[in-house]
């Protein structure tokens, strides 16, 4: 099992690669977080097409308690291959910790280590900045459903990356 190292504080959560008997757990957290309106928004349009990439997604436990959860996707913007990150999701009670935050490093350094060439999300940028994300990098970024541009953001880790345009389509 691979564990990527982090800034964590010493009380952080463990942050391990998403396994295949987390699956059900990490959907129930993400209902909790999300309820049934995350089914409407474009994000998970993509998701119903996207590649899932489980050695890019990431659980955050608290002993035997998933406290968080990040997943990614393999997708094309236009010809370039990309990575799709979310849904992200951390419990009510550890929200405000950190959680977040250590989740998506973890997802930002593995897509990066694996030699991806971006990753776009739908997100706050005020929020994502701090990981590198901008909406500039995200504003040739086409996705299958209406979304506020501002909330388009990409981060790149090769220049390829730094040119995304197109439409999101699956690999």
């Amino acid at each position: 099992m691979i564990q990527l190292e982090s800034q964590a504080a010493p009380d952080a959560p463990s942050v391990l690669l998403q396994q295949p008997q987390d699956a059900a757990r990490g959907d129930a957290l993400i209902d909790r977080a999300f309820g049934p309106g995350r089914f409407t928004k474009v994000s998970e349009r993509v998701r119903e097409f996207a590649d899932f990439a489980p050695e890019l997604s990431f659980c955050a436990w608290r002993g035997e308690r998933l406290v968080g959860v990040v997943r990614q996707w393999r997708v094309r913007v236009g010809d370039t291959p990309a990575v799709f990150l979310g849904p992200i999701a951390v419990e009510a009670d550890e929200r405000s910790g950190g959680v977040g935050g250590l989740l998506v490093e973890q997802a930002v350094a593995a897509a990066q280590a694996a030699g991806e060439t971006a990753i776009v999300l739908v997100g706050d940028a005020p929020y994502f900045q701090r990981f590198g994300f901008t909406a500039e990098l995200g504003k040739g970024v086409r996705l299958p459903g209406p979304v506020d541009p501002r909330r388009v953001l990409a981060t790149a880790f090769t220049p390829a990356g730094e040119a995304l345009s197109g439409m999101i389509r699956a690999l």
